[in-house]
């Protein structure tokens, strides 16, 4: 097991922001957390790393103490926020974290594959904030770790470079080099890259499956179609409107199907489909279940 929390909590004062949580992080793969604000996402990450110590229960990175230099060497962190030197180059930086490590990627290819050749030589100073979202993603893989953790990797990135740095976490845990533990408010994101999703609100853990499995918790299904006006229907629990269709919620998308043609209302381009990981967040996350 690469890290571990066993029925750990945290205390802010008076604020309890996580309870009695347990969390196994093994070889392998994208581990997505998913939570609103303030649900224990970054203090959990912050426990698993070592930079803060748990008030109750115990945690394990690579089978010892987090707080421990060899432990924690052989990790790499992209927290929230980064505070880059302003007058370092971007090339200076990834050599000076680089440096810090036996066995370091290759600056010219750890830029490339972060995008960051064009800008190589410009002082982070002058970066966009996406430039420097990216540039601090890159300094957590600069080590050739065999964890990751990243806090909000994407936050301030445009379309195309989130799906650049995708693509760079696909290759890094395809290829096997390690594990990836990701945040995000993107949850596009999480569906697109986790093998594995753990739902945190309240301070505790809520689901912790696959997408697929964690959509079927809820027990949802969404029934689109395209009709000029639908009567109200027994068994449905939202309805949404975009693009000239209806989609209905429902947890028996039989049976309102089979209610769509009693009711005789014309209608055409059904579709039925399994809830959306978002739809499935935001029903956990506000059940509590």
């Amino acid at each position: 097991m690469l890290a571990r929390a066993i029925e750990v909590s945290r205390r802010y004062g008076d604020t309890l922001a996580l309870d009695r949580v347990s969390l196994d992080i093994p070889q392998g793969g994208v581990v997505g957390l998913l939570g609103p604000n303030g649900a224990g996402k970054s203090t959990l990450i912050n426990l698993l790393v070592g930079l803060r110590r748990p008030s109750a229960g115990s945690v394990e990175l690579f089978g010892g103490d987090p707080r421990r230099p060899e432990n924690r060497r052989r990790i790499g962190v992209t927290p929230q926020e980064t505070g880059l030197p302003s007058t370092l180059r971007v090339r200076e930086c990834v050599e000076f974290v680089a440096r810090h490590f036996p066995d370091s990627v290759p600056t010219a290819e750890l830029l490339s594959r972060f995008g960051l050749t064009d800008v190589a030589k410009r002082q982070t100073g002058g970066l966009s904030g996406g430039q420097k979202r990216r540039l601090a993603v890159a300094l957590a893989f600069a080590g050739r770790p065999g964890l990751v953790f990243l806090d909000e990797p994407t936050t301030g990135l445009d379309v195309q470079a989130r799906r650049d740095l995708w693509n760079a976490i696909r290759e890094f845990t395809e290829a096997g080099n390690g594990t990836v533990v990701l945040t995000s408010h993107y949850l596009e994101e999480i569906e697109a890259l986790a093998d594995r999703v753990v739902v945190v609100g309240d301070g505790r853990i809520l689901a912790d499956d696959t997408v697929a499995a964690i959509r079927s918790m809820v027990g949802i299904h969404r029934v689109s179609v395209s009709a000029a006006d639908l009567p109200d229907l027994p068994g449905v629990v939202g309805v949404e409107q975009a693009d000239g269709r209806t989609s209905l919620l429902t947890p028996d998308a039989d049976q309102l199907v089979r209610d769509l043609v009693h009711a005789g209302v014309p209608f055409h381009g059904l579709q039925v489909q399994p809830t959306t990981l978002e739809e499935a967040f935001l029903t956990l996350t506000s059940t509590g279940r």
